[in-house]
């Protein structure tokens, strides 16, 4: 009587199709799990937020409904997010573009590192740092701002004498973002193939020609993406926002004066350990507003970077 053995292999085969099947549970699993959780938080805030949507309009904080309440804090969060993306993004992908193009290894590697360095910084000591440095030292400038540049809306000022505006929270959150911006977009960058950069230079094509018509146009979706992720920081930012900024609400595109308004994360914080009843549901529903906007800016930038997706290092 003769026996077969098994063959050895089915049976790899066999284990690696087990393996997979494991795997490919695990992350299906994984992938729920965080639809869930954005579910559960969307219904929470939804399902709190109802009592200050229907309330009477003297009964919501500052008596005048929850439209005129959550209106200076949506303008003052978006303000500070724009600056934050203005001057973070732009220095952040100049910073990325140094680091994987220009600066020699060794230097590369060290910049690198302090960059990253920044995104283990906690929010609170960037908001000391901006309450009782960074603020203070911008104080002569908006005093120059004020004086030379007060026929553009921004800088109409009376400057502030302490600093602590507007746009010295953007331009720290600016610092905030950057160690987002530049690790993605480095990783981007470094990421064009070297056929492309090398045919650009065989053309006769200069360092910066190059890095235009070859290395921005691979890497453009990724820089999206990156600006929109350190826009998600900049636009939940709480502790710092709420060390530098001295919110008087209102609307105002002054950026240099003591009148500011507020953001929705840093009242929040501000205001929550105090509400009761009804202050509580609203300061939720501000919750919901911003979340509603987060995940806006995450779909259009999803949208943008679909746009480019079939861009590719060989078309």
């Amino acid at each position: 009587m003769s026996t077969t053995a098994p063959d050895s292999t089915s049976l790899g085969s066999g284990r690696v199709r087990r393996g997979d099947g494991a795997f490919r549970t695990t992350t299906t699993a994984a992938g729920v799990l965080i639809l869930l959780i954005l579910a559960g938080v969307a219904v929470f805030l939804v399902s709190e937020s109802v009592p200050a949507f229907t309330a009477a309009p003297e009964d919501v904080i500052g008596g005048e409904g929850f439209a005129s309440y959550v209106w200076p804090l949506l303008f003052g969060t978006v303000l500070a997010a724009a600056i934050a993306l203005v001057v973070g993004a732009p220095l952040g992908v100049g910073i990325a573009l140094y680091l994987s193009h220009f600066a020699p290894r060794r230097l590369a590697y060290g910049l690198g590192y302090l960059v990253d360095l920044l995104a283990a910084v906690p929010s609170l000591v960037f908001g000391l740092w901006g309450l009782a440095t960074f603020g203070p030292f911008l104080v002569p400038a908006y005093a120059w701002l004020a004086e030379n540049a007060s026929w553009i809306p921004f800088f109409a000022g009376p400057a502030s004498a302490s600093g602590r505006t507007i746009l010295t929270a953007g331009l720290v959150l600016a610092v905030m973002i950057l160690p987002v911006v530049t690790a993605l977009s480095r990783e981007i960058f470094r990421q064009t193939p070297r056929l492309h950069e090398e045919a650009a230079l065989a053309l006769g094509a200069t360092r910066w020609e190059m890095i235009r018509y070859a290395v921005l146009p691979y890497g453009r979706s990724g820089v999206v993406s990156a600006a929109m992720l350190g826009l998600g920081r900049a636009l939940g930012e709480t502790m710092a926002v709420v060390l530098i900024l001295s919110a008087s609400g209102g609307v105002s595109l002054n950026l240099i004066s003591s009148t500011n308004p507020g953001t929705i994360p840093a009242n929040i914080a501000s205001q929550f350990p105090e509400a009761t009843g009804l202050g509580i549901n609203t300061l939720i529903a501000t919750g919901l507003v911003l979340f509603v906007l987060t995940f806006a800016v995450n779909f259009a930038a999803r949208a943008v970077v679909n746009r480019r997706a079939e861009y590719s290092g060989a078309n």
